[in-house]
């Protein structure tokens, strides 16, 4: 059985594993170098101070994570995230990270958020099928905007609504105060379904 839960201190390691491949050997994130662990524990730490960050846990292994942060410092932002998911290259094609976005966009929703971007790093057809599939719709592209491997990469930029659109928005709510109301357990359990291991 798998578990979908928020990250921990704990699991740095893990999502440093899974993130580093992804650095070491794909030009999917544009950094050069693995971060270190302290510096993955202060990103997820500063994450979890208001926003959620999950793993997708299997018999005891993190295999994927998901998380959201603010898309951009700017109050008038602040109903919109950037988000992203990564999955253990063991894992994929099995609903790991269709699961992790169900429970996150059931989260940000109940925080009070109302859209999600999500910027890929072109050609990426594995990560535009499935953003696509989470109603995620293309809005351009930023053309040569990174090097790396030798290559200039482009980064094409999906929308995804989370809800729907409010005339007067209160501001979105942090995810421990979210954490405390009821109906938290089916948020965070949201994507278990699409989970196959």
């Amino acid at each position: 059985m798998a578990d979908i839960r928020m990250a921990e201190p704990a699991d740095t390691s893990s999502i440093k594993r899974i993130y580093g491949k992804y650095v070491r050997e794909t030009p999917i994130s544009f950094e050069l170098e693995v971060p270190s662990e302290a510096e993955m524990r202060d990103r997820i730490e500063s994450v979890l101070d208001r926003d959620p960050w999950l793993v997708c846990e299997h018999e005891g292994n993190v295999v994927g994570y998901a998380y959201a942060k603010p898309l951009r410092s700017r109050e008038a932002y602040q109903w919109s995230v950037e988000s992203s998911v990564y999955v253990d290259g063991d894992y994929h094609r099995r609903g790991i990270a269709r699961g992790l976005y169900g429970s996150l966009f059931s989260i940000l929703e109940s925080q009070g958020y109302v859209g999600a971007f999500a910027g890929i790093a072109l050609p990426n057809p594995a990560s535009v099928g499935l953003h696509e599939s989470m109603n995620f719709e293309p809005i351009g592209v930023y053309r040569d905007v990174g090097y790396k491997d030798g290559e200039w990469h482009d980064v094409g930029w999906w929308q995804r609504p989370i809800r729907a659109t409010p005339a007067a928005p209160d501001p979105p709510r942090p995810v421990d105060e979210v954490r405390d109301c009821s109906g938290w357990d089916d948020a965070l359990s949201a994507g278990l379904a699409d989970v196959r291991v």
